[in-house]
């Protein structure tokens, strides 16, 4: 039977230089109800604000069951590897479908294979990691949903009447942000990895509440010291600015993470308001932001120093509305040592490596119509 795969021409080629070849795309789901009793409790935990546990336990166990079933799918079709592995969340009314999609992938020439290995790397970011010594062995993940409360809304507020750091909602989003961290760290070194590479971070509405979630792939790289008790080394670098890094001689140590929750004031908020009404810089606005970011920066430099970084890169910043003239600052960036006898297994990466994939089906309705719901739901 033909091939029926989920690999771009590029992941192929990739693949191909690994000493790999493409095989059958597989799908693992499961399909869970929230509960009455879960709806209990996590009412009681939104009232105090930070970790909804109950809510974050339904969720882990169902991207969990997800991708048990999408390992078993592979074993059952073949193969070495899956690539490209995917943890999605979709809502269905009053229940939730985890979803996990991938491609199996084949150790060219051999027979009788065993799985080895699960990813969140596509074809070309395998290659990447591959070639810079990390060898894959598990698609990680950790997640954490989270509320504000009712407590931690309420002393914000009043601490929102006057400028500046609104050190609740910061104490809050810091805390969830390094769970989902420590979490994935955690499934990486039960797998007997010593790092989590290509780490993406994605922030998803749950019932009121949010879930962040981080997925990567779990790797070993022989020549990263080994140190009893400490966690694996992370890095949110693509796979292809990593793949430079080592080159050069540099290892990924620890994503970091900095956020600032500030608030213009009530005073502020008013002169900013009339200020609006008139051409020109509104100097409130640009003093508040400049000092969010500071802050979340100043954090982000204190972790690397304590984790004895000689730089961070691929600092990346965002900025949400909050309401109530309150804004969030995050910073997330990569630390990053200069480590002895790092090296490449090639000079340079091959074109097929890093070009991007364009869309070739696009449904301008389905985009739109998405757009407009998500504004009904922030409304």
């Amino acid at each position: 039977m033909a091939i029926v795969t989920g690999l771009s021409g590029n992941e192929i080629y990739c693949l191909h230089l690994s000493g790999m070849s493409h095989g059958d795309v597989v799908v693992g789901n499961s399909v869970f109800s929230v509960g009455f009793l879960g709806g209990i409790g996590a009412g009681l935990s939104t009232l105090l604000g930070g970790e909804v546990e109950q809510v974050t336990s339904i969720i882990h166990e169902g991207r969990a069951k997800a991708l048990e079933r999408l390992v078993h799918e592979a074993e059952t079709v073949g193969g070495v590897g899956i690539t490209g592995v995917t943890s999605e969340l979709v809502q269905h009314g009053g229940n939730v479908e985890f979803l996990s999609i991938g491609s199996a992938v084949h150790r060219e020439g051999a027979t009788g294979e065993k799985l080895e290995f699960s990813a969140s790397a596509d074809g070309q970011e395998l290659y990447c990691q591959i070639d810079a010594g990390y060898h894959p062995l598990k698609f990680a993940f950790g997640n954490v949903a989270y509320s504000i409360g009712v407590g931690g809304g309420i002393m914000g507020l009043l601490r929102g009447l006057g400028r500046g750091e609104v050190k609740e909602y910061s104490d809050i989003f810091n805390r969830t942000r390094h769970l989902a961290l420590q979490r994935i760290s955690a499934d990486a070194k039960a797998a007997g990895a010593n790092a989590v590479v290509g780490i993406r971070t994605s922030i998803i509405p749950f019932r009121g509440m949010q879930e962040m979630v981080m997925i990567g792939t779990a790797a070993r790289h022989d020549g990263l010291p080994d140190v009893p008790g400490l966690m694996p080394y992370t890095s949110d670098l693509t796979c292809e600015e990593m793949w430079n890094l080592v080159h050069l001689g540099y290892m990924p140590v620890k994503l970091l993470l900095g956020v600032s929750v500030y608030s213009l004031g009530v005073v502020g908020g008013l002169i900013s308001a009339f200020k609006s009404f008139v051409r020109g810089e509104i100097t409130e606005l640009s003093a508040m932001i400049y000092e969010a970011r500071h802050n979340a920066i100043s954090r982000i430099a204190d972790e690397a120093k304590k984790c004895g970084a000689d730089e961070v890169v691929g600092i990346k910043c965002h900025v949400y509305q909050l309401g109530n003239g309150m804004i969030e600052f995050l910073a997330i960036g990569t630390a990053v040592k200069k480590m002895p006898g790092m090296a490449t297994a090639h000079e340079t990466l091959p074109t097929q490596a890093v070009i991007k994939d364009k869309d070739t089906f696009i449904n301008t309705a389905e985009r739109t119509l998405g757009r407009n719901l998500n504004e009904g739901e922030k409304r």
